[in-house]
């Protein structure tokens, strides 16, 4: 690649944005972060690897979301700030360990409000990957082995999810245009074509 760049891609459920973004990290022949910056953010910060799991898992309703963040206190935790909720201590965890791999080189981290955590970064592009819902629901259907109306259930459930974590901690919206560089509905292009849509934006943006 011509230039660093630092990769986000947020993704709606069944779009397969992370696929494309796997598929992205080896046609730059960069590192990939999903689950692993969950793991390396529970390894360095000392907390269980499942409450980050939970923390985002418990953000089905937004009021409940927002109540359990204000409730869920605890004092003198390894990981600093004792006036935090113990979610927002892993967001803070999580976030600390996305800024680190982002200063380690180009790569791309998949979700985890990574848009907003390194917003101020001007070696960063953001990328939002959506599809139709009758789409999704049927990739769901195929790589999943549900039935239609449980892949529809999951889908909409693990949207809701994703937004009500990222409108949380990013004070914004989830999935709107002016938090990324380029959206793209991966139905239309396929896996493979939208991984290459981004590769040339990335080399456009590099070429300026």
């Amino acid at each position: 690649m011509a230039c660093n760049k630092i990769i986000t891609i947020s993704r709606q459920y069944g779009s397969g944005g992370r696929e494309v973004g796997e598929l992205l990290s080896k046609m730059l022949n960069i590192p990939y972060y999903d689950n692993a910056l969950i793991t390396r953010a529970a390894k360095e910060s000392g907390f269980a690897e499942a409450a980050f799991e939970k923390a985002e898992e418990k953000a089905t309703n937004s009021l409940l979301y927002s109540i359990a963040m204000g409730m869920n206190a605890y004092g003198n935790q390894e990981y600093g700030f004792a006036h935090l909720s113990l979610d927002d201590r892993i967001y803070l965890a999580q976030s600390e360990i996305i800024r680190t791999v982002a200063d380690e080189g180009p790569c791309v981290i998949i979700g985890r409000c990574a848009d907003y955590v390194l917003k101020e970064r001007d070696d960063v592009l953001h990328f939002f990957i959506w599809a139709d819902l009758e789409k999704r629901i049927q990739r769901a259907v195929e790589l999943y082995n549900m039935s239609p109306s449980k892949a529809e259930e999951n889908v909409l459930k693990i949207d809701k999810r994703r937004a009500n974590y990222y409108n949380y901690h990013a004070n914004g919206k989830w999935g709107a245009a002016s938090n990324y560089h380029l959206s793209v509905r991966s139905d239309e292009l396929g896996i493979e074509k939208t991984a290459e849509l981004l590769k040339k934006f990335i080399e456009l943006s590099c070429a300026e």
